[in-house]
C-alpha cells in the first residue's frame, strides 16, 4: 500500500493479514475500536470477530458466499441469545459497499453492530427493539472492490465495480489499460502539460492550483491530459479498460435490463456471485420487512421506483414511505428524501427496487455524504471549486489535495500531476465520520422500530342460542409498516397473513373477516376451512384487522379457543380463551 498523507497515517493502515490469503483465519481485533478511521477488508473481518467475542450469543457471524476473488461475504445476525423465534419475528437487512469505492457504508454497518450490542442492556429503547426484531447486517457486498480501493491507487470514484475482468473497450483483452500512479502517492490525480501554443487552459489567477479554460482568441498555457495514466495497450486511448467495469446495483431481477440499455447489468440478473449470494440469503428470510443499503455520496434518502417502466407505488405504501423519509430528513441535516427515477436518474435492476417491488420489503438507499455537511449551504455556490480548496487548506490542512509536481510521462514527456486525492469529495473527512455513522444508524433503527408489532388484546366471546358462540378478535399493529404492503398484495408477493382458530370441545361453523366500521360491519366469510383464514390485506399501518367465527360448543363441556395470527413480515401472536 502506498504511503498516506499524515492525517491518514494509522487511520487507514494496511492490515497485517494482507498477503496471508484471501480469507485468512481471523484473529479478533485487539486494539481499541475507533470510528474516526476506515477499516480495510481484513480489518473489518477482525472487528466482526472482536464484536462476536465481546458479546457471546448476541452476534452470530455467517459466510453466505464468496466474491469473485474468493473473499468471504459476511453477515452478522443480531438477536438475543434466548430468542427461539429469530426467523419468525420481523427482521431487517442492512448492507453497504456494493460499490467498492463507497467505503464509509461499511463503517456505518460496523458502528451499528457495535452500538446495538453495547447498549442492549443500557438503553430501554434498544432492549425493547431487540426483543422483537432481528437484524441481518452485511458490511460489504463488494469486498474485492473495497480492498482494491484501499490497496491500489484510485480516485475517489474509481474501484466502483467488482473485480471480475471485463473487456470495457471491446478489444478482446480484459482490464489491460487502467490508471497508472505516476508519482507514487497512492492516489490517481490529474495530468497537465505546459505548452508553447495550442493551450486550452491557464492557471486560475485567483487560485493558481485550479485550471481555468480560456476562450479564444485568448491563449492558454496548458493542456489537460485527464487522469494519471498512459496508453498501456497501445490503442491510442488512456485508462479506458481498468479493473472490472460493471455495476452490481444494476443486476437485480426487478426491472433488469440488458447491457445495451442499462450499463453494468451483466449478462443476466444476479450474474455476479456477490449479488447471487445476497439474493439467496434474503429470499430465504421471509420475515424481512425492512431493508437499508448504504451508498455515497450526495446526502440523499432514496426510494423507488427507479424507472418509468414501474408505476408509482400505491397510496397506502406511499404514506408509509413518505412518513419515514420526512422523519429521516429531520435526523440527517442536509439530506433530502427523493425518488430515484424522478429526482435522481433512471436505474433498472436496482437493489431497493427489487426489495420492495419484488419482495414486498420497504427499503431505502442512503447516499452518505455531501459537501454541504462539510461546508454548509455555501458549498452549493462554490464557483470553480475554489471554496473546496480553501476548506481543504483550512480544515484538513491540505490533506486531500496534492500540489502539482513534475514527472516524466512515457508519451508526453515532462508533465505535472496533482489535484484532489481519493480521500476527497465522496468520503467524509475522518473527524466527521462518527457523526455520519450515528445519524444514519439512528434513521435505520427508526425504520426497524416501525416494522409491524402485532397484538391480540382479547378474544370476545358471546353466547348465542343453543350453545352457539360468537368469537370476535381484533388483531392490532402498533407500527407504521403494515404486515403486507399493498403492492405485495396486488402482485401476490409472499403469502397472505394467516389467522388460525383451534377449538377443543366444539366445531367452527363459520368464520371470516369483518369489513366496514363497527355497527355496520359485514362478514366476508371463508368459503372453505373457516378455522383457517387467509388475510390478503394483512394488518394495516397503525391499524387493526377484525375477525369473527361462530363455534358450536359440544354440550356443557369446557370450550378452549386458541387464535394464532401468523404474518410473514409481522411475526406470530396467539391468544387463548377458556370457558
Amino acid at each position: 500500500m502506498k504511503t498516506w498523507h499524515w492525517m491518514a497515517v494509522g487511520l487507514i493502515a494496511a492490515s497485517s493479514l494482507l498477503g496471508q490469503g484471501v480469507n485468512p483465519s481471523p484473529t479478533p481485533w485487539s486494539g481499541p475500536l475507533a470510528w474516526n478511521r476506515f477499516y480495510d477488508f481484513p480489518e473489518m473481518v477482525r472487528v466482526l470477530h472482536r464484536l462476536s467475542a465481546d458479546h457471546p450469543g448476541w452476534l452470530e457471524l455467517e459466510v453466505i458466499g464468496q466474491s469473485h476473488e474468493g473473499r468471504n461475504l459476511w453477515v452478522a445476525t443480531i438477536c438475543p441469545p434466548d430468542a427461539a423465534d429469530r426467523d419468525r419475528r420481523p427482521a431487517m437487512w442492512i448492507d453497504a459497499n456494493v460499490h467498492g469505492n463507497e467505503v464509509q457504508g461499511t463503517e456505518v454497518c460496523l458502528y451499528t453492530i457495535w452500538w446495538l450490542l453495547e447498549n442492549c442492556d443500557r438503553l430501554p429503547k434498544v432492549r425493547d427493539l431487540l426483543k422483537r426484531v432481528t437484524f441481518h447486517i452485511c458490511p460489504t457486498v463488494n469486498p474485492d472492490g473495497r480492498q482494491y480501493w484501499f490497496e491500489a491507487p484510485n480516485t475517489s470514484s474509481s474501484s466502483r465495480s467488482g473485480k471480475a475482468p471485463v473487456d470495457s473497450d471491446r478489444d478482446g483483452r480484459f482490464d489491460e489499460d487502467g490508471p497508472d500512479d505516476l508519482d507514487g502517492d497512492g492516489s490517481i490525480t490529474s495530468m497537465r502539460k505546459r505548452v508553447e501554443k495550442g493551450g486550452t487552459h491557464i492557471e486560475d489567477p485567483d487560485e493558481p492550483r485550479q485550471m481555468k479554460r480560456v476562450v479564444p482568441p485568448a491563449l492558454g498555457t496548458h493542456v489537460l491530459l485527464g487522469s494519471e495514466g498512459f496508453d498501456n495497450d497501445g490503442d491510442g486511448a488512456v485508462n479506458e479498460d481498468g479493473p472490472g467495469g460493471y455495476d452490481m446495483n444494476r443486476a437485480w431481477p426487478t426491472d433488469w435490463q440488458p447491457e445495451w440499455r442499462q450499463f453494468g447489468a451483466g449478462p443476466y440478473p444476479l450474474y455476479w456471485p456477490e449479488t447471487k449470494a445476497v439474493a439467496r440469503f434474503m429470499a430465504g428470510k421471509k420475515n424481512l420487512a425492512a431493508a437499508q443499503s448504504y451508498h455515497n455520496a450526495g446526502g440523499m434518502i432514496l426510494r423507488g421506483p427507479g424507472a418509468d417502466s414501474e408505476p408509482e407505488y400505491p397510496g397506502e405504501d406511499l404514506r408509509v414511505y413518505d412518513e419515514m423519509g420526512k422523519a429521516g430528513e429531520g435526523m440527517l441535516p442536509f439530506y433530502r428524501y427523493l425518488v430515484i427515477r424522478k429526482d435522481l436518474y433512471t436505474v433498472h435492476g436496482g437493489f431497493v427496487n427489487w426489495c420492495f417491488e419484488g419482495q414486498g420489503i420497504f427499503a431505502f438507499t442512503n447516499e452518505l455524504w455531501n459537501s454541504e455537511q462539510y461546508r454548509g449551504r455555501a458549498a452549493g455556490a462554490d464557483e470553480g471549486g475554489r471554496g473546496r480548496l480553501t476548506w481543504s487548506d483550512q480544515v484538513e490542512l491540505g490533506a486531500t489535495f496534492r500540489p502539482w509536481s513534475k514527472v516524466q510521462h512515457p508519451e508526453y514527456g515532462e508533465i505535472e500531476v496533482g489535484g484532489f486525492t481519493k480521500l476527497s469529495s465522496r468520503v467524509p473527512p475522518l473527524f466527521m465520520l462518527e457523526e455520519m455513522c450515528h445519524r444514519n444508524m439512528a434513521f435505520t433503527l427508526y425504520h426497524a422500530e416501525e416494522m409491524p408489532e402485532l397484538s391480540i388484546p382479547e378474544l370476545r366471546v358471546e353466547t348465542r342460542s343453543d350453545g352457539l358462540l360468537e368469537v370476535t378478535a381484533e388483531v392490532r399493529n402498533a407500527r407504521l409498516i403494515p404486515t403486507r404492503a399493498t403492492l405485495a398484495r396486488e402482485r401476490k408477493i409472499g403469502r397472505p397473513d394467516l389467522a388460525t382458530l383451534t377449538v377443543q370441545h366444539g366445531a367452527i361453523v363459520l368464520g371470516g373477516i369483518l369489513d366496514g366500521p363497527p355497527l355496520r360491519e359485514e362478514l366476508r366469510a371463508a368459503t372453505a376451512r373457516p378455522g383457517r383464514l387467509l388475510i390478503e390485506e394483512g394488518v394495516p399501518s397503525r391499524g387493526q384487522r377484525r375477525l369473527r367465527w361462530f363455534v358450536q360448543a359440544d354440550g356443557d363441556a369446557p370450550v378452549s379457543l386458541t387464535l394464532t395470527y401468523d404474518a410473514e413480515k409481522g411475526g406470530l401472536v396467539t391468544k387463548n380463551w377458556t370457558r
